[in-house]
C-alpha cells in the first residue's frame, strides 16, 4: 500500500495533461510586467487589542454573478485596498499608504459556471480524496517541506528564507487581530532522530562524572544553560509532538505581520474575501527550500485544470495532508473549487507546475492562497465552494514590496 501511494503521488505531482488542442507552450510560465506598488507614507496606529475569535467563514460572500456585475475598481479604490497594516512583535502597529504606477485595467474573467448541484455545508465532498503524507521521503522534501503550521491553527507556505504566506483571517477577523496572534509562531516540519533525547541526557551526565564534578554544586552558568535548554525544548515541543523517528515542529517567532487594508478595514464590502492573504516575516531565517510566487493563470492555462496544496487539517492531527483537484469557476481574484479540505488547511499555498520559458525544466510556483469554505450566490442560488485567493499582478507587486522593502525586485513575475 505504501509503495502504491509513493508512485501515485510521484506521478500526480509531475504530470502535465496536453490534449490535441493544447501545446506545450500553453502550459508555460509567462513572464508579465508587474505594475509598481510603492510606499507613500506610513502612519503609527494604536496597538490592536488581540481579542477577536478565529473565524474561518465570512457571513456572506459576493458570488460569481455578483462579481461580474460589480463596477471595475478605480485606481484610488485599489490603492486604498492595497495599503497595508504592519503589526510588529512588540504589539505596535502601523498603516502604510501606497501608490500604484503602471497599472492597466484587467478585463473581467470569462466565468464558466458548471451548474454544480447545491451541496450541504461541508468541506469534504463525496469520497475523501486527501492523502496523508507520512513517508519522510516526501515529508521532508520539496514541495511538501514548504508547508508550515501557524500557532493560531492555520497553515501557510514558505516563500523565502524569512517569509511565510498565509490567509489574513488566520490572524485577523476583519475587525481585530485574533487571540493568540500577538505571540504568533510558525512551525516548520522536522524529523526526530530515534533515541536522540535519551542519548543527549546520558552524555551530559557522563561528561559531569568524567570531569569529577559534584552534581550538588550548581553554578549560575549551569543554571542559565539548563534554563535555556528547557526553553528550547518547550519551543520545539509546542503543537505537534512527534515520537522518536516521527515528524514534529520547530517553532519560530514571527517578527512582523503584513495585512492588506482591503481585508483589515472592518470586513466591510463585498471585496473583503479578495484580500484574504497575509505575509509573516520570521524572526530567524530557515534553511529549507521554499516555493516562489507566480501570477495566477486562467483556468484554461492550468495543466489539466488542476491545482495542488498541502496543509494541516484539524481532522487528521499530527499529519500533513495533500490534495489536488480541478477548478470549477474563477473570477478576477478568486478560484472556486471542490478540493477536499477541512479547517486547519486554510492559509495553505495553492501551486502549479509549469514549464519555464526557454528551458527544459518545470517549476512549481504559488498562484493562490487557500481561504476556506464559503457560500456564494450563483444565478441567485446559494452554492458552496472551497475558495482560494489568486495572486494577481497587483498582489504580486504588493507582496514583493513587503518582502524586499522596495519594488526593485518586483518588475516581472
Amino acid at each position: 500500500m505504501e509503495t502504491m501511494l509513493f508512485w501515485l503521488i510521484f506521478f500526480t505531482l509531475g504530470w502535465t495533461v496536453i490534449d490535441g488542442s493544447e501545446t506545450e507552450k500553453d502550459f508555460m510560465w509567462h513572464l508579465r510586467k508587474i505594475p509598481r506598488v510603492v510606499s507613500e507614507r506610513t502612519f503609527r496606529l494604536t496597538s490592536p487589542n488581540f481579542e477577536a475569535d478565529a473565524r474561518m467563514v465570512l457571513n456572506r460572500v459576493c458570488g460569481i454573478e455578483c462579481q461580474k456585475e460589480l463596477p471595475a475598481p478605480s485606481l484610488s479604490d485599489l490603492e486604498d485596498s492595497l495599503s497595508y497594516e504592519t503589526v510588529f512583535e512588540n504589539g505596535t502597529r502601523t498603516l502604510t499608504r501606497v501608490k500604484v504606477q503602471g497599472w492597466v485595467l484587467e478585463p473581467t474573467q470569462n466565468l464558466t459556471t458548471q451548474g454544480a448541484p447545491v451541496r450541504r455545508k461541508r468541506q469534504v465532498y463525496g469520497t475523501d480524496s486527501r492523502f496523508s503524507i507520512l513517508d519522510k521521503r516526501f515529508l521532508t522534501n520539496f514541495p511538501f517541506n514548504t508547508a508550515v503550521k501557524l500557532s493560531t491553527g492555520c497553515s501557510g507556505i514558505l516563500i523565502s528564507p524569512n517569509h511565510v504566506l498565509t490567509a489574513a483571517h488566520c490572524v485577523h477577523d476583519g475587525q481585530d487581530y485574533i487571540k493568540g496572534s500577538k505571540r504568533l509562531r510558525v512551525g516548520l516540519l522536522k524529523m526526530r532522530k530515534k533515541g536522540g533525547g535519551k542519548k543527549r541526557r546520558g552524555s551530559r551526565r557522563s561528561r559531569r562524572d568524567a570531569s569529577g564534578g559534584d552534581e550538588s554544586e550548581v553554578t549560575k552558568e549551569n543554571l542559565k544553560e539548563r534554563a535555556n535548554a528547557r526553553r528550547r525544548r518547550k519551543e520545539s515541543a509546542r503543537g505537534q509532538r512527534g515520537a522518536d523517528g516521527k515528524p514534529s515542529f520547530q517553532w519560530t517567532r514571527v517578527k512582523n505581520t503584513h495585512i492588506p487594508k482591503g481585508w483589515a478595514r472592518g470586513g466591510q464590502g463585498d471585496a473583503a474575501l479578495d484580500y484574504d492573504y497575509a505575509l509573516l516575516e520570521l524572526k530567524r531565517p530557515h534553511r529549507k527550500k521554499y516555493m516562489e510566487l507566480g501570477i495566477s493563470p486562467t483556468i484554461k492555462k492550468l495543466p489539466g485544470g488542476m491545482i495542488h496544496f498541502s496543509g494541516f487539517d484539524h481532522d487528521r492531527p499530527d499529519q500533513l495532508v495533500y490534495r489536488f483537484c480541478s477548478v470549477s469557476d474563477e473570477s478576477n481574484d478568486l478560484l472556486y473549487q471542490y478540493c477536499d479540505a477541512e479547517s486547519g488547511s486554510t492559509g495553505s499555498g495553492v501551486y502549479l507546475r509549469l514549464k519555464e520559458p526557454d528551458k527544459k525544466s518545470w517549476k512549481r510556483k504559488i498562484i493562490a492562497v487557500y481561504s476556506g469554505h464559503q457560500w456564494v450566490d450563483v444565478h441567485g442560488v446559494q452554492k458552496d465552494y472551497n475558495v482560494a485567493v489568486r495572486i494577481t499582478p497587483l498582489k504580486y507587486a504588493q507582496i514583493c514590496l513587503w518582502m524586499h522593502g522596495d519594488d526593485a525586485n518586483c518588475t516581472s513575475g
